[in-house]
């Protein structure tokens, strides 16, 4: 993708809380939200904005209801969105404000970097009206021997997420009703086959269905292409979800400060 395509692409970080839900990040840095935690001096949600701003992107929206968060986003130069009850419904808000083609992000995703998105912008295919980046069981091993990951099991493999996201063209918002439900099933991928009808979940339980192939029929039921990218480095899947990812990450980034 040129320089002038990624200035069309907007991005909404996702940093909402469930109301009366503790977080265990949070909870043990005394902050109010984990995106506020600090690696290296800086809140994890601005090592997210500035890997975003990195690849080129212009416009950011933090979608988020925690005060301190918000203020946060607004120093740091992007938009504010109110979060919405679950990811799904702030998604949702966040592409009626900057349409297409949006990025989605966490402000978890604290090792982000700036040339993962733009691989992930350039591996897409060009007929896709939304793209997930994942990363195989393999590849995230070889990057973080020992780390711990919940994998969908699948013919073409082993994967976890990585947390971006591309809605691509407008007719993305279809599959964002989608996305509930794959919220709801995403550590219980034979539920997702069922969904797609009895012959694919057969397939599945023969182990002969392929994740790709899965994405690609849960947008056509809803009338979009739907594309799985591989992720190039296996870091892109970790994300700071408890105190040890934490740790971790502060490591990974005091490391490539090293270097």
């Amino acid at each position: 993708m040129s320089a002038a395509d990624l200035q069309q692409v907007s991005a909404l970080i996702l940093a909402g809380s469930r109301p009366g839900a503790s977080d265990p990040v949070a909870d043990a840095e005394g902050v109010s939200h984990k995106a506020l935690a600090e690696i290296g001096g800086r809140a994890m949600l601005a090592h997210v904005v500035a890997a975003l701003r990195g690849a080129g992107i212009a416009r950011i929206a933090v979608a988020a209801n925690d005060p301190q968060v918000l203020t946060l986003a607004g120093e740091l130069g992007c938009e504010t969105v109110p979060a919405a009850e679950g990811p799904s419904a702030s998604v949702a808000a966040g592409f009626e404000r900057l349409g297409a083609p949006m990025l989605v992000t966490t402000s978890d995703h604290a090792l982000l970097r700036a040339g993962w998105v733009r691989q992930f912008l350039d591996d897409t295919p060009g007929d896709a009206d939304v793209a997930v980046l994942l990363a195989r069981r393999e590849a995230i091993e070889q990057a973080m021997p020992g780390s711990r990951r919940t994998y969908l099991r699948f013919a073409d493999g082993q994967w976890s997420g990585c947390n971006l996201f591309l809605l691509a063209r407008a007719d993305a918002r279809a599959a964002i009703e989608t996305w509930k439900m794959v919220e709801a099933d995403r550590k219980r991928p034979w539920r997702i086959a069922a969904r797609l009808g009895i012959g694919m979940l057969a397939s599945y339980a023969l182990g002969r269905l392929t994740l790709a192939a899965a994405l690609a029929r849960l947008g056509r039921r809803v009338g979009i292409e739907a594309r799985l990218v591989a992720a190039r480095d296996g870091l892109a899947a970790v994300d700071v979800d408890k105190p040890a990812d934490l740790a971790d990450a502060r490591a990974i980034m005091a490391s490539r400060a090293s270097e």
